[in-house]
């Protein structure tokens, strides 16, 4: 697998991998997952012919790995302090990598939604015990806020490779390779954990049931509802969510400490990964609508379209690291929030004659690159302050910001472009082009908005982000 740290004596102490490998392997798992909730967006059509599904069917088929992922965060980061992050994460994968395997083996819609629903399980206690085991291979502070940083954009770059993954293997082989490609990251991950540090110790501790519970059957109906527009199972999730934080704040031993949530520094990093998280996931399924049904793009020519934004999120995974030390968290994620405004703002003068070549591949480049710099900045402002016995917590609560995030965007956004577009004349290209730029212009002031209630919070005493 590569070199390892050291000259280390046999049988004195086990082989690790130098922290930048170390890094590049839970990186690519946290990569893997966020890219199979959009993987399989282009392959709908393939899939819905293949299995002869309805529009409906296909509705629980996508939407089955997002409401077990987003739903069991937060216990999966709970239990990876409790049981060890390291045994956490390669359980994780190996279920991911197991229901990959069943997907693609799936002949029915009841087996490809259990597949998809066990992949959640398994990204749910893999992503947070993976983000948790960053503090044991990086524990000087300097070199961890630079790899928190870039940890922050792995979520754009996922979800970018995810809609160019698609439409490169549909052009070659069939679907079911959508779902082979992550069992094989899976198995090459589990050959190599034993290679990274297992973290702190196991922590003698009762998990707070009730509060898993309620969390867990909480978020699951909230996003479920935002995703289906339910808003009775929203109300319902909702309704859960308040009973949990009221059960915290009365448990001996709660799931989630509320000093962990009372922090107004955290509450702003965690809004604004949501709010970036809501925006993107418009951004990339309105482009791929406008792309393929208003300037006529094959699946392939639409990923295609999509690489600038991924070179985009490369770039600031790059310089996200240096500039949230020498500027600060706070300032990142402010001038990501702006920077992403200024691109959604871009976006909003499309229409159905507009060229890529011009105002269009300038906003769907500069509006990553936001997203980027407010993932690394805020992802960083989130954790910071963290101990060892809560890093896994926290990385199940910034990622169960990234996933309830895209239902928000998706019920909040679509249905204001759809509205729009009703009364929009000349032609339905026109008028769907219509609807997407507003609605990328209420994203744009949304953004913009978050921008300066983020520079106000860093501007308080108490919530001033220390520079090492």
């Amino acid at each position: 697998m590569g070199t390892v740290s050291g000259d280390i004596a046999p049988g004195t102490a086990p082989l690790r991998l130098r922290p930048g490998l170390s890094f590049a392997l839970l990186g690519a798992v946290q990569i893997t997952l966020i890219a199979t909730i959009t993987v399989i967006t282009v392959a709908l059509p393939v899939i819905q012919r293949d299995l002869r599904l309805t529009d409906t069917d296909l509705v629980f088929a996508t939407s089955a790995y997002s409401l077990s992922f987003g739903g069991l965060l937060v216990l999966g980061g709970r239990l990876a302090d409790l049981l060890g992050h390291r045994k956490v994460f390669v359980a994780g994968v190996a279920v991911f990598g197991a229901a990959s395997l069943a997907a693609a083996a799936a002949s029915t819609l009841w087996v490809l939604v259990a597949a998809r629903f066990a992949q959640g399980v398994g990204a749910a206690l893999a992503a947070p015990a993976a983000m948790a085991l960053l503090s044991s291979v990086f524990p000087d502070a300097a070199r961890r806020t630079r790899a928190m940083a870039v940890w922050g954009v792995l979520a754009g770059i996922g979800a970018g490779s995810g809609n160019i993954l698609s439409g490169v293997i549909l052009s070659w082989v069939e679907w079911r390779w959508v779902f082979v490609a992550p069992a094989v990251v899976s198995v090459v991950i589990i050959l190599c954990a034993p290679l990274l540090p297992a973290g702190p110790a196991r922590r003698p501790e009762r998990l707070d049931v009730p509060g898993a519970l309620l969390i867990t059957a909480g978020l699951t109906a909230f996003i479920f509802g935002l995703g289906e527009s339910d808003w009775a199972w929203t109300g319902v999730g909702a309704l859960g969510l308040a009973l949990f934080a009221v059960t915290q704040a009365r448990s001996s031993r709660p799931l989630v400490p509320p000093a962990l949530l009372g922090s107004a520094r955290r509450l702003a990093a965690l809004f604004a990964i949501g709010l970036t998280a809501a925006a993107m996931a418009s951004y990339f399924f309105m482009l791929a609508l406008y792309f393929q049904n208003t300037m006529d793009y094959s699946p392939l020519r639409t990923s295609a379209a999509f690489l600038p934004p991924v070179f985009a999120v490369l770039f600031t995974a790059s310089a996200g690291g240096r500039a949230a030390r020498r500027f600060g968290a706070g300032v990142l994620t402010a001038a990501g929030l702006a920077l992403g405004a200024a691109g959604m703002a871009l976006l909003s003068t499309l229409d159905a004659d507009s060229s890529y070549w011009g105002v269009l591949v300038v906003g769907i480049t500069l509006f990553p690159v936001g997203a980027g710099f407010t993932f690394s900045g805020a992802t960083v402002w989130a954790v910071e302050g963290t101990g060892p016995g809560e890093a896994g917590l926290v990385g199940g609560v910034v990622n169960t910001a990234m996933e309830v995030g895209p239902p928000v965007g998706l019920a909040a956004l679509v249905p204001l472009a759809v509205a729009h577009a009703a009364g929009h004349g000349g032609g339905e290209a026109a008028a769907d082009a219509s609807g997407y730029g507003f609605a990328f212009g209420v994203a744009a002031v949304s953004l913009a908005v978050a921008a300066g209630l983020v520079l106000l919070q860093r501007a308080t005493k108490s919530s001033h982000t220390p520079r090492a």
